[in-house]
């Protein structure tokens, strides 16, 4: 990586997050505050690094030369959810105590789904986050499979 903390890395490749936001400051304080990120990057785009990945923000736009026929817009909060992040914490009490205090809303609270104890919030475009602590997983204790799936 850079010097900057941009994710550029040096050889082979670096995973990152690029989400169209409605607002670019209230989402780089969200991933910030409630995720604990650090600011890398303040605007155009925002980055926040968090924990081992990069959340790169910008409010999106029409078609561009090398992504002709394709507009980015922030999702619409009746959209189905296709895709969300997934972040793993040591201890998930600690960390919906504290994202609750930095204004996150969660879904419910940490429910124990035998495999793990995790719960949802979301973030200020209403983006799914599902956060989860493992414990019955680490000694070969999964989740029931869904209904119909037996």
């Amino acid at each position: 990586m850079t010097e900057q903390g941009l994710p550029a890395p040096e050889s082979g490749l670096v995973l990152t997050h690029f989400l169209v936001v409605r607002d670019v400051v209230r989402s780089r304080r969200f991933y910030a505050e409630v995720l604990g990120g650090e600011v890398v990057l303040e605007d155009n785009p925002a980055i926040v690094q968090v924990a081992n990945t990069w959340i790169i923000m910008n409010p999106g736009g029409g078609p561009t030369p090398d992504k002709p026929g394709i507009s980015l817009v922030p999702p619409e909060s009746d959209d189905p959810v296709t895709a969300f992040l997934n972040v793993r914490v040591a201890d998930i009490a600690a960390f919906y105590a504290s994202a609750r205090a930095a204004g996150a809303e969660f879904l419910t609270e940490p429910i124990d789904r035998k495999a793990e104890i995790r719960c949802y919030m979301r973030d200020p475009d209403g983006r799914l986050i599902e956060v989860g602590q493992a414990t019955g997983m680490l000694h070969g204790v999964f989740a029931d499979p869904p209904a119909g799936r037996g």
